[in-house]
């Protein structure tokens, strides 16, 4: 199958709504103690135009925020830059984890 516009579906239409419905704040926010609404159902693992990745990979909701920065960040170094009180990075890949 073609994947120029997989999101456009009226299959991916129909799970994402069961995806918000089931889980309707955003999952990283909810790690950090925020309790946000989540509008994006994102692939955990990117599916890189895979028709079985997309359509059977596993869903987390995300606010806008968190799929477009702390997700996109991740993805692209590797790890989160989130920190703990004691301003320490959380992500057990960051490279401050990795001794």
């Amino acid at each position: 199958m073609n994947l120029d516009h997989p999101h456009g579906t009226a299959y991916w239409k129909r799970r994402r709504l069961l995806q918000l419905k089931a889980e309707p704040l955003c999952r990283m926010c909810l790690r950090n103690g925020i309790v946000r609404t989540a509008t994006i159902a994102d692939h955990i693992e990117p599916h890189h135009n895979d028709w079985n990745k997309f359509k059977l990979g596993e869903l987390q909701s995300l606010c806008e925020q968190c799929h477009n920065q702390t997700k996109r960040m991740i993805e692209l170094q590797g790890y989160g830059l989130e920190v703990d009180d004691d301003g320490w990075p959380i992500d057990p890949n960051h490279p401050a984890n990795r001794i």
